[in-house]
This record gives C-alpha cells, sequence and structure tokens, in this order.
C-alpha cells in the first residue's frame, strides 16, 4: 500500500485500488459513479411508510469453518450510516455470521437468523420474513449467491451450500435490491454473469442472483465504505466510521472466530491486508469526503 499521502481521486479509483482478483475489469460494465448510483438509489427507496433496511452479510470459509472479516464490518458501518439517515436496520445472517454482527457497537437489536435448510424451506421463510419486516430496500454485503444451479461455490469452486442460508430467495423477484462483491461469486453479481465468465480470473460458475444496482470493489468491505462515502457527499455528512472503528471491530470479530477469507487464519485481516494495508481505503475515502462535501449541491 502507499505510505505517502495521495490525493484522493474518485470513489471508485480508491475502492478498486489494489485489486488482487480482476475484479476491477467489471468496472466499464457499470455506472461510471456506481456508489453515487446506488447511494441516490438507497435514498429514493425510503419513504413515509417504509424506512425499512435490510442488510444481509457473512461469507463461510470452509478452510476454518466459520466466517470471514469481510463482509460484516462493511455491513455494519452501512447500517449506522443508514440509521443516521432515518432507515430502521434490520440484519439477516445464518449461524455462522451471527456472532460477528453481535461486535457492533451499540449491539444490533434486531438480527434475524435464516436457517441453513433446503430450498423449500428457505423459500417460504424468507416469503414470510418479507411480510412481516416489509423492507424498503434489501442489501447484501459479501453474501455467496446461487450458481446456475443454485449452489454456494467459494472462489476455489469448493461448494459450500451446506453450510450457507440461501438468502437468495429474499432477493428473487424483489424490486429494491442492492449487491456488494469482490470475487464475482456474491449476491448481485448475477447482473455481470456474462462477463465474470470471460474474466480469466474470476469463477467460471459466478453467482446468478440479480440486483437491481450492484457495487464492486477489491474488497467488499470497501464497496461497503464507498457507499457510504457516496451517501456522505449526497447528504453533505460525514458518515463514515474512523479508521480506529474498523481496526477495533475486526480485532473483536476475530476474537469471535473470524477468519481471514484469502487465507483462513484466525488473525486480524481482510483478504490478505493486514489492518494498516487494510485501512487505506477507508483512509482515502476519509480524505475525499472532506475534501469535496463543502463543494458538492
Amino acid at each position: 500500500m502507499p505510505s505517502k499521502t495521495v490525493e484522493p481521486a474518485s470513489i471508485e479509483d480508491i475502492i478498486l485500488s489494489h485489486d488482487n482478483r480482476g475484479i476491477s475489469g467489471l468496472r466499464p460494465f457499470l455506472p461510471p459513479s456506481h456508489c453515487e448510483d446506488a447511494a441516490r438509489f438507497i435514498l429514493d427507496t425510503k419513504t413515509g411508510l417504509n424506512r425499512v433496511a435490510l442488510i444481509t452479510t457473512g461469507f463461510y470459509i470452509s478452510a476454518a469453518q466459520a466466517a470471514e472479516t469481510d463482509g460484516p464490518p462493511g455491513a455494519i458501518a452501512l447500517a449506522g450510516a443508514l440509521e443516521s439517515l432515518d432507515f430502521e436496520l434490520v440484519y439477516v445472517t445464518d449461524r455462522y455470521g451471527i456472532p460477528l454482527l453481535s461486535c457492533a457497537r451499540p449491539g444490533p437489536e434486531n438480527v434475524i437468523e435464516f436457517p441453513i435448510t433446503d430450498h423449500e424451506t428457505s423459500s417460504g421463510f424468507a416469503r414470510r420474513l418479507l411480510a412481516d419486516v416489509r423492507p424498503a430496500i434489501i442489501i447484501a454485503i459479501e453474501r455467496c449467491g446461487f450458481t446456475s444451479d443454485k449452489r454456494y461455490l467459494n472462489m476455489r469452486g469448493v461448494d459450500i451450500s451446506d453450510f450457507t442460508a440461501k438468502v437468495d430467495y429474499l432477493f428473487l423477484e424483489q424490486d429494491n435490491t442492492l449487491g456488494i462483491g469482490d470475487g464475482g461469486n456474491e449476491i448481485g453479481m448475477g447482473n455481470l454473469a456474462a462477463r465474470i465468465r470471460e474474466m480469466p480470473n474470476l469463477p467460471d460458475d459466478p453467482a446468478e442472483t440479480r440486483t437491481r444496482k450492484l457495487v464492486i470493489s477489491s474488497v467488499s468491505n470497501w464497496g461497503a465504505y464507498g457507499l457510504v462515502a457516496a451517501l456522505s457527499l449526497l447528504c453533505q455528512r460525514d458518515l463514515l466510521p474512523s479508521v480506529q472503528w474498523e481496526k477495533d471491530l475486526l480485532a473483536d470479530m476475530v476474537a469471535t472466530g473470524a477468519v481471514d477469507g484469502v487465507t483462513g487464519e484466525r488473525k486480524c485481516a481482510v483478504d490478505a491486508f493486514d489492518l494498516e494495508q487494510n485501512a487505506w481505503a477507508l483512509t482515502q475515502l476519509k480524505r475525499l469526503v472532506q475534501r469535496d462535501a463543502a463543494f458538492r449541491p
């Protein structure tokens, strides 16, 4: 990571920097300012009668039999920003993600565990949940998505279906949905599935679950932070958490059992970036917001 102070460029330049997988190859197929586009979409979904944002996250790492550190921090940061904008928040995850979301401070009040079960039961659970919560928007952050045959495959092609709740059923046939991912196998990547198959380092069998809006990034947490930065500029408020907040949260998550998603090791790292390397993106986004907020209409 660069050690010297650099002038931040666009949000997308920052969150797609240090791309180790080739996800930035999908950038030409999204709006140039796709974070701002997604942020406007979120703000447009909130109405006086319905302002519930449902956020799902949690990715199972088979080598460690635990959830990874990428996804939940971004989900918590985005939830905090949306709460500041008068959204009501509901988290949905499976039993592997519950301990990580419990690390949020203050603790989240509304966390729903989606059972790991068969397709029919999962579909029924999703229908009942949607009828009960009636979300204005549903957001997935680093959540594995259905392949064409409704399996869940990690980046190595390993089938993790037996350890992954089928939350995709929350997104099917819904209008207001958004996905954030970094590898091609997450919910939302169905928007670009054909393009993903053409990329040499991305999955041959990508996720097929689509969302109305998609945010891509080198690390999914960075994509969530980029979305918060875009909300900050649109609303003229710095909604981003601090770098120390992220470091403390990651330490708490690792203490509960979270692992690095690339190495499978139980350490304070995200997708093989150590704490200082990982903090680069949030630092740059902070500088961008502080630079540009006063000048945006």
